[in-house]
């Protein structure tokens, strides 16, 4: 409804973070042409726009899809292994949550294991239901298992610092925890404090840590202050200039003419690279489809180091290296 209201209001564009429901909103889109740029972060989407590209031709995913969370995470592992990093056995424990975006997620870290050539190990796979009541048992397979890396298939922040809180109370010793994105949201640090120290964590998009990027964070934290959201923050402000440079030169009122602009569009924001002349109408990722760092949107790891984000990957754009967590 919100969707409806929106085209059928005359506005020149869409433009949002991600949808829970997809498919209604591109079809709602679609359905007089008008540019829609959003970050859903799904194969799903890219897969329907690739079903009917004309239907679909204006509609934009600002990242990839979630599947790139998978091969790269198994990417960053066998980086920071070859960087120094000794794991201490090379099996991969999967806690996974049951929607449809944490199983894509899962599904495609397992394929990623698998192709690794033995050099990663496919440890169990723990299952999970929102909303998670009590940690314990979760904390107790880990320990049992006791894999060398632990991946938490999980985007709820509130959710994932209760998960920390409780983990550094009764850790797996030297294993090393990965998070799924949702850290990157401003409550996991609020809520978790000092519990939220030394765990790792990713997005397919998010802010840069560079002269460009650096610049944003000082001038947002200074508008917002408190705790910065390392994704939405700098996604959204991208999107935004994105249209605005478009329609420096076509007319808004010109929804083809537009979304033609947008697809041949290279434009550098404080989150990378935005391309979208691809059969998907979406950007490509370094380092897992690109060796061309300035080609692409980086798929940043980031670690929590003195209460604070600092990516360590990929080296490229790291502001620090990997730390032992308290429990390693």
């Amino acid at each position: 409804a919100a969707f409806q209201s929106l085209v059928e209001g005359g506005v020149q564009a869409l433009a949002h973070s991600f949808a829970i429901i997809p498919q209604p909103a591109m079809d709602v889109a679609a359905s007089n042409g008008v540019p829609y740029l959003h970050g859903n972060t799904s194969q799903a989407s890219l897969d329907l726009m690739k079903s009917d590209p004309k239907k679909y031709r204006n509609i934009f995913q600002v990242d990839v899809a979630e599947t790139y969370y998978g091969a790269g995470f198994v990417k960053f592992l066998s980086n920071q292994k070859a960087a120094g990093w000794t794991p201490k056995n090379n099996r991969v424990h999967i806690v996974q949550e049951q929607i449809g975006y944490t199983q894509v997620i899962s599904k495609a870290t397992q394929a990623a294991i698998a192709a690794s050539n033995g050099e990663w190990e496919q440890g169990p796979i723990t299952d999970i239901q929102f909303p998670v009541q009590d940690w314990t048992p979760i904390i107790q397979s880990l320990k049992e298992a006791d894999c060398g890396v632990i991946m938490i298939d999980h985007w709820v922040a509130a959710e994932l610092a209760s998960f920390a809180q409780a983990y550094v109370l009764d850790p797996t010793q030297g294993s090393l925890v990965y998070l799924q994105y949702g850290p990157s949201q401003p409550e996991f640090l609020d809520l978790a404090g000092e519990a939220s120290e030394g765990f790792v964590w990713g997005s397919v998009i998010g802010v840069y840590a560079d002269e460009k990027g650096n610049a944003f964070r000082k001038a947002y934290q200074e508008k917002y202050p408190g705790t910065m959201g390392m994704v939405y923050t700098g996604s959204g402000y991208d999107t935004i200039h994105i249209l605005a440079e478009v329609w420096k030169t076509v007319d808004p009122k010109d929804f083809d003419a537009v979304g033609k602009a947008i697809k041949a569009i290279k434009y550098r924001g404080v989150c990378g690279t935005y391309t979208f002349a691809t059969d998907t109408n979406s950007p490509i990722s370094y380092p897992t489809m690109t060796d061309d760092a300035e080609s692409a949107q980086a798929h940043l790891i980031f670690q929590v180091q003195d209460g604070a984000h600092k990516i360590i990957s990929p080296a490229s754009h790291k502001e620090s290296d990997l730390r032992a967590a308290p429990w390693m």
